[in-house]
């Protein structure tokens, strides 16, 4: 008797699906792509209407026979790869592949046995302006980098590339840059005020003076500050005015893609793509003895916060049962961000009342604690607003000689009603201002003593204190995916492969979780604004973004979105051939002599980074990496622990004496002991916060370590 057959993508989304469907159905996977543009050539027919050659994938060769035979032996094929463009291009792919006549396109937004028997009957054709759009956005990509990378390796160095939508990215981290190296720092001060009550020292409480004359503060110098302090001293302060309101917090939206990679950098340290792969691991499925295999988040790809009534209803019946009704803040559905496909749901837990306490024995670690933030907060979505009692407090403060009039400015709240709080607060970047009075409002509680119009308050000291103002901050992985998503670069599947490949590429590094440009990235990206500067364009590339999204929805044609690209950049390319300059990277000297000749040692940039050769290259080959020192001791042998970098570009720290001695390790090494055994200490991140732990024992306390050691490393690298 014949069988249905469903094919996802995955060999785990197949195993998961397996166990909960009945026996009848016979499901395998495709394991990714199985045909694709070939690598040795173009593969797009340009003359004639942009048409691909499409090639299987090598490797494929026994997946595919199994996937023939299976699909002959089958009363009906369910095409199930994910619910998005790409998985949209692997099912017509697989149709035209295996044949097949009459496929049934299936969409899991969720791996559960409840939806995938929703879908099964809810079975449609394959989309196909879902296809068109992908396979514009291939060969758009495509055409950008077989074209412009030869030119590349011809005038820069070979083994580079281009690449339409990582171009940009590179262009906002080398800008950003330039930023930096040409930002002046100003100087400027501010005025405290340690008040209290008349005749109550211990009722006391800072304000900042922020209006002289009635003109906002702005204080450029010492002498100035110093003058004003002068003023103050004999200054009688008394309240000139008290504002009492009640402030409301809302919660934020549930996660889309580019919301969660920067939650879990802010608050988990994950790079990107972890972030991506421990979110696919949580969908397709996780075995949860009794329960059976179950997917535990809905699909991960998504741009849209929109949430299903099904999951509102059963939020609110755990809300109202575990915090009470008045913690429920009715049946919310946010904005959408403009420009948003909303093609799926907002990420959020398949099932509200699996807590992330009932998971913590069954996942792994960070498993966990990417679910635990993707619950937090959903449930915090759906929570009332955090209340709180806000009073700003102002005070005249007037010398006792001349007529200048000082303000100076108070402002305290107190929590009312937790609301959403009670579950979750969202994180700040490393970079983020302080927040102001009367902005969102912290959880902690700030208090103020009852105050009164008219009352004379003491001044127990005024404090002058200089700052500068600093340059925009380096991006890190977090804030870059936003500021693609706040300039509408690319989609939600390829935020991480964008952060991924300009760092493979070595057109970028992290350094300190920070991104900074090469000087190879810099010389790529300056090539590409001059004779590229179409490319490169952020409003145009956004447009084309723009345009892959109408054809999908069926607005535009797919060969007319190409021939529209393909005209101007055909003219750029032309007229580059010929006026490409050559671009030389010069070598850094540095102060060594080669072993081998006697020759400088000098530093190169090549595919894998930064390396120091011998300057008498060819002739001597003499290379070694260059080592960054920790100032941490090997456990093994007493050598230097130094900072490596792994060809895939992550940091890890081993002995100086390789290959002689093997110690490594991925957590940074700390240069003091363990004050309990003498072992060596190694730092970790736990939610985002540094912490310290013995090699030999977890549990010694190694509190000890000291501020210094603290302080060098508010960076950790993650574990």
């Amino acid at each position: 008797m014949k069988k249905p057959l469903i094919i996802v993508e995955s060999p785990t989304k197949a195993r998961t699906i397996k166990k909960f469907l009945p026996p009848r159905y016979v499901v395998k996977a495709s394991v990714g792509h199985v045909r694709d543009l070939p690598k040795s050539s173009l593969g797009v027919d340009i003359e004639h209407g942009f048409a691909p050659r499409y090639l299987t994938i090598k490797g494929k060769g026994d997946v595919i026979k199994d996937l023939k035979s299976a699909a002959k032996a089958a009363s009906d094929v369910y095409l199930a790869t994910d619910p998005d463009r790409e998985g949209e291009a692997i099912a017509w792919h697989l149709a035209e592949l295996l044949k097949l006549e009459h496929p049934k396109r299936i969409e899991l937004h969720e791996i559960t046995k409840a939806a995938a028997l929703r879908a099964i009957e809810g079975a449609h054709e394959i989309n196909m302006d879902r296809v068109n759009a992908q396979q514009a956005r291939r060969i758009l990509d495509r055409l950008v980098g077989y074209k412009i990378s030869p030119l590349l390796w011809a005038k820069v160095r070979g083994g580079l590339s281009a690449g339409r939508v990582q171009s940009v990215a590179v262009k906002l981290i080398v800008d950003r840059e330039r930023e930096i190296a040409a930002f002046t720092s100003r100087e400027y001060w501010t005025i405290d005020a340690l008040l209290n009550k008349a005749r109550l020292p211990a009722a006391s409480f800072g304000a900042e003076l922020v209006e002289i004359d009635g003109v906002k503060a702005e204080i450029d110098n010492g002498g100035r500050a110093d003058q004003i302090v002068a003023d103050l001293e004999s200054a009688a302060f008394a309240v000139s005015a008290v504002k009492q309101r009640e402030v409301k917090r809302n919660a934020s939206a549930p996660f889309t893609t580019s919301t969660l990679q920067q939650e879990a950098s802010r608050k988990l340290k994950f790079r990107v793509r972890k972030t991506m792969q421990t979110a696919q691991a949580l969908y397709e499925g996780v075995d949860l003895g009794a329960e059976g295999t179950q997917g535990l988040i809905t699909y991960m790809r998504t741009d849209s916060t929109r949430i299903s009534e099904e999951a509102q209803a059963a939020a609110k019946a755990f809300i109202d049962a575990t915090y009470g009704p008045g913690f429920h803040g009715g049946a919310k559905q946010f904005k959408l961000k403009e420009g948003a496909q909303d093609a799926h749901e907002a990420i959020r837990p398949t099932s509200v009342s699996r807590t992330p306490d009932s998971l913590a024995g069954v996942l792994k670690r960070d498993e966990l604690r990417l679910y635990a933030l993707i619950w937090e907060r959903f449930v915090a979505s759906q929570m009332a607003a955090a209340v709180y009692d806000q009073t700003s407090v102002d005070i005249a403060a007037r010398p006792a000689r001349g007529t200048t009039a000082y303000t100076f400015r108070a402002s305290g709240s107190v929590l009312k009603f937790a609301g959403f709080t009670a579950v979750y607060e969202e994180g700040k970047d490393d970079d983020a201002a302080p927040e102001k009075p009367g902005a969102k409002l912290p959880k902690a509680r700030i208090l103020l003593p009852p105050l009164e119009k008219g009352e004379a308050l003491d001044a127990r000291s005024i404090e002058p204190k200089q700052h500068f103002t600093e340059p925009p901050p380096r991006f890190t992985e977090a804030t870059l995916v936003k500021a693609l998503e706040d300039n509408g670069i690319g989609r939600p599947s390829t935020y991480s492969s964008i952060v991924e490949t300009i760092q493979a590429r070595r057109y970028v590094e992290q350094r300190e979780r920070r991104f900074y440009p090469t000087e190879i990235g810099t010389a790529v990206n300056d090539l590409l604004v001059e004779h590229f500067g179409t490319i490169v364009n952020l409003a145009y590339t956004a447009n084309l973004e723009s345009e892959l999204d109408r054809v999908e929805e069926h607005q535009l044609e797919w060969v007319d979105v190409l021939s529209q690209f393909y005209g101007p950049f055909a003219r750029d390319l032309a007229e580059a051939e010929t006026k490409l300059p050559k671009v030389e990277i010069r070598d850094e000297p540095t102060d060594e002599i080669c072993q081998n000749c006697g020759r400088p040692m000098v530093i190169k940039t090549g595919r894998f980074g930064r390396f120091i050769s011998c300057s008498g290259y060819p002739e001597c080959k003499t290379t070694k990496p260059i080592l960054i020192d920790t100032g941490a001791i090997c456990p093994k042998d007493g050598g230097k622990i130094v900072e490596r970098k792994s060809r895939r570009g992550r940091t890890f720290y081993g002995c100086a004496n390789y290959p002689a001695c093997d110690f490594v390790s991925w957590d940074r090494v700390l240069p003091e002991p363990c004050p309990v055994c003498g072992a060596y200490v190694t730092v970790k991140s736990k939610r985002g916060t540094p912490h310290f732990e013995c090699s030999k024992d977890k549990t010694h306390d190694t509190s000890t370590l000291g501020a210094a050691a603290a302080e060098r490393e508010t960076e950790p690298v993650a574990g």
